[in-house]
């Protein structure tokens, strides 16, 4: 089913006028048609204004009013008749009906309510929801999912999607629910490309399918695993008249069972390239300070002398606390 625009239709203030104008001289001819008709005269004048004052409020049920990036799909008596966008005041057929089946539906997003307080819902019980349709750019962000990553390590995820209706017709008709057919496209897209991925980089996965190991990765590659995820959803929602604008990646972190293992792992793999780094710079300085005393000839050492001046050079740079110096007064030999 493909959107129909109606246009041409702005015309309810004058139509509002006109009513009221109509019912003015309802009045008028009820009040002289009693006249005449006490004096003996015709009561056609009456009759016709009574039938006027009765029926007259017909009218403005076509009234509508939209702000700006608003929609209202029609139907007129189970048949879609188009819809109306744009700012305005709108006059319809008065038996057309606005069809939303999303109206009530209340998602963790920008234009829902969900954070009521208990007066706020009692006040809020008995308004009827707009059947409008709002065009705007909307914020999807749904509950955190627990999901396994290529590895097997389960991790705590949740996206925030942007989005926007580009066919109200197709939003409407196609599908039950479209806030809930997002929702569920979004989770089920999340769990498909998530899949794919390590959290951290790992030797040997390949997460673009093309049969070479990269380094792809959640933690790492979160720009690229975020136009994934966005490709995926929009894949499964234009049928829905829907655009995913964007997708980004809000929160990421290991689930709770393996949060402490994963942390001693990294703390772990930090302490590995500290003590690294700490023993290339110490390997260095000895080099350098065996290199110097030899070419200023400060003092002959043999291999034996060499060794233990290594061997004392490397406990003092690389031991953790101050090392506690031991003046020997005597000879070295």
């Amino acid at each position: 089913m493909n959107e129909k625009i109606l246009e041409h239709r702005k015309h309810g203030m004058a139509v509002l006028l006109l009513v009221i104008l109509l019912y003015l001289l309802a009045t008028v001819g009820c009040v002289f048609g009693a006249i005449f008709l006490e004096k003996g005269a015709s009561p056609i004048l009456f009759i016709v204004s009574l039938v006027v004052l009765c029926l007259g409020w017909i009218p403005l049920c076509g009234l509508r009013i939209l702000k700006p990036q608003e929609a209202l799909v029609l139907t007129l008596f189970g048949r879609y008749v188009g819809t109306l966008k744009g700012d305005g005041f709108y006059y319809i057929n008065p038996f057309c009906v606005a069809v939303n089946p999303a109206a009530k539906t209340k998602l963790n997003q920008s234009g829902d309510v969900n954070n009521l307080s208990l007066s706020a819902v009692a006040a809020t019980s008995l308004e009827i929801p707009s059947k409008k349709l709002s065009l705007k750019i909307m914020t999807l962000s749904n509950n955190r999912q627990k999901i396994n990553d290529c590895l097997g390590n389960p991790i705590e995820i949740g996206i925030a999607v942007t989005w926007r209706i580009v066919d109200t017709a197709k939003a409407v008709f196609h599908v039950d629910n479209y806030k809930e057919f997002l929702s569920l496209q979004c989770d089920s897209a999340l769990r498909n490309i998530v899949r794919l991925y390590p959290y951290d980089v790992a030797p040997n996965v390949d997460t673009t399918g093309d049969g070479v190991a990269d380094d792809g990765s959640l933690r790492g590659s979160s720009d690229v695993v975020a136009a994934r995820i966005r490709e995926e959803i929009q894949s499964r929602v234009g049928e829905a008249g829907i655009e995913i604008v964007e997708a980004r990646i809000t929160y990421l972190a290991y689930a709770t069972e393996i949060a402490a293992v994963m942390l001693q792992r990294q703390q772990a793999s930090a302490i590995v390239d500290a003590r690294k780094m700490i023993v290339d710079g110490a390997v260095g300085m000895v080099e350098m300070a065996l290199e110097r005393l030899s070419e200023n000839q400060v003092v002959a050492l043999d291999e034996e002398r060499k060794a233990a001046m290594v061997s004392n050079l490397l406990v003092v740079l690389c031991g953790n606390h101050d090392a506690q110096p031991i003046v020997n007064s005597g000879s070295l030999y």
